[in-house]
C-alpha cells in the first residue's frame, strides 16, 4: 500500500519511536513480534470469534434516509456505536489484550479522554481475569462520570492525572511514566494511532475491520464497494485510521477527517490540529501537534472528551501533508447541533465526538447521486450530561 508504514515505522515524514531507554526493551519486543502474532492463524481465529461473538461484529451499515433526504445525498452511518461498550475502542482492546497474552504480560495500563477506551480496556481485563489500570484526567473524570464508574464496576483502577489541562494528554504522560517504572510484566494497551512504533501501525490494523466490513455491506448496498466519501471525527485518530484504511489507494474515493474546532479554530480554545499545528515529537512518535514557538505543547480544548488532543496520529500526519485527506473541523456549537440533528432525524443519539462528523454534512459540497459513509463512532449515553449541559435543543 502507498500509504503504509515502512520498516522504521514511519509514515512518510511522521512516525518513529522517540522512546526514554527505559521502554526500550518493552516496544523492541512488541516490534518484533507483533505482526508474527497477529498474523498467526490461532490468533486470527481468537480474535474473529470474540469480535463476532462479544463485540457484536458486524456492526450493520444503516441508510439514514432522512438525514440523505435533508442532504440530498445517500447517507449510510457505519454503526459502530452498538459494539459492545458502545464504541469502536472494544476493537483494538480485544486485539492488544490477546497479543499481551501472548507476550507473557500479567498486568495491562491504558490511558483515556472520553472514557470509551478505559471502559473497553477494563471490559477485556475483565474477561482475560488480568489487572487493569486506567489513567484520565481529572476533568474528564468530571465531565464523563459514568464512564469511570462503569471501568470501576469492572474492576479497574482510575487514577487522576493532576498535570496540564487534566484531559487526555495528561492521562498519556501518566500512563507512560508507569510503564517506564513497570516495564517487565505490563503492556500498554494504547487507544489510538499515537504513541511509538509499533503502537500506530498495530492500533491501525485492528480497527482496520471497520473498513473492511464497510467495503463488503456497500456491496451489498449498492453493488460496490467504494463510495464516494467516507467521513470520520479524528482526534488521535483510531476510528478514522479504521474507516479509512481499506480505503487509502482507491484515490477517487475521498477521505473527510473532522477535527474539533472548540470555541473557534483562532479562539485559543481548540483542538483542530491540522489547521494549527507543525511538526514535533508528541508520546513517542514524530506528527503534527499544537506547540508554542520554543515547542511547548499548547493545552487544546473540546467540549468532546475524546477529541481534546494536542496532536493527530502519525498516519494523519502524512494524510494530510500529503493531501490524501481532507481534514475540516467542526466548532462545540456545530457538533453539539449535529448531534441533536441526528438524535431528531434518525432516532440515533451520538457521541459528541461522532457528532463531529455527522457536521461535516454542511461543509461538503453534495449531489443526490453522492454515496457517503459516516462512521459513527460511539453511542451518546456517556455525553447525556454535556448535552443537558449545553441545553440548546
Amino acid at each position: 500500500m502507498k500509504y503504509e508504514v515502512d520498516e522504521r515505522g514511519y509514515y512518510g515524514n511522521f512516525g518513529g519511536a522517540y522512546i526514554p531507554e527505559m521502554l526500550y526493551p518493552n516496544v523492541e519486543e512488541l516490534r518484533m513480534q507483533y505482526l508474527e502474532i497477529i498474523r498467526e492463524p490461532v490468533f486470527q481465529k481468537e480474535f474473529t470469534d470474540l469480535l463476532r461473538n462479544y463485540v457484536g461484529r458486524p456492526t450493520s451499515l444503516y441508510h439514514a434516509a432522512r438525514l440523505s433526504e435533508k442532504y440530498k445525498a445517500k447517507i449510510y452511518l457505519k454503526r459502530e456505536d452498538l459494539c459492545h461498550t458502545g464504541a469502536h475502542k472494544i476493537n483494538n482492546t480485544i486485539g492488544q489484550i490477546l497479543l499481551a497474552r501472548r507476550l507473557g504480560k500479567q498486568k495491562i495500563i491504558a490511558e483515556t479522554g472520553a472514557g470509551q477506551h478505559g471502559v473497553a480496556t477494563a471490559t477485556v481485563c475483565a474477561l482475560m481475569g488480568m489487572e487493569c489500570v486506567v489513567y484520565m484526567g481529572k476533568l474528564d473524570m468530571e465531565r464523563q462520570r459514568p464512564n469511570v464508574e462503569r471501568m470501576r464496576i469492572l474492576g479497574a483502577q482510575v487514577v487522576p492525572a493532576l498535570s496540564g489541562n487534566m484531559t487526555l494528554k495528561d492521562a498519556t504522560n501518566e500512563a507512560m511514566r508507569h510503564w517506564i517504572n513497570h516495564p517487565a510484566d505490563t503492556h500498554y494497551i494504547i487507544g489510538s494511532v499515537v504513541g511509538p512504533h509499533p503502537y500506530p501501525h498495530m492500533v491501525t490494523l485492528f480497527q482496520s475491520v471497520i473498513s473492511e466490513e464497510i467495503r463488503k455491506q456497500l456491496v451489498s448496498e449498492i453493488g460496490q464497494p467504494n463510495p464516494d466519501y467516507v467521513v470520520a471525527c479524528v482526534g488521535g485518530g483510531s476510528n478514522a485510521a479504521g474507516a479509512f484504511y481499506h480505503y487509502l489507494d482507491e484515490e477517487h474515493v475521498a477521505l473527510i477527517g473532522v477535527e474539533a474546532a472548540g470555541k473557534g479554530v483562532d479562539s485559543g480554545e481548540s483542538a483542530a490540529t491540522t489547521a494549527l499545528g507543525k511538526p514535533g515529537v508528541l508520546h513517542g512518535s514524530k506528527t503534527l501537534l499544537m506547540q508554542t514557538h520554543d515547542g511547548q505543547v499548547i493545552e487544546p480544548y473540546s467540549i468532546s472528551a475524546g477529541l481534546d488532543y494536542p496532536g493527530i496520529g502519525p498516519l494523519h500526519a502524512h494524510l494530510f501533508d500529503t493531501g490524501r485527506v481532507q481534514f475540516v473541523n467542526a466548532t462545540d456549537d456545530e457538533a453539539m447541533h449535529a448531534g441533536i440533528e441526528l438524535a431528531r432525524t434518525e432516532g440515533i443519539i451520538p457521541a459528541i465526538e461522532s457528532a463531529h462528523a455527522i457536521a461535516a454534512l454542511s461543509k461538503l459540497e453534495l449531489t443526490e447521486e453522492d454515496v457517503v459513509v459516516i462512521n459513527l463512532s460511539g453511542r451518546g449515553d456517556k455525553d447525556l450530561e454535556t448535552y443537558i449541559r449545553w441545553g440548546k435543543y
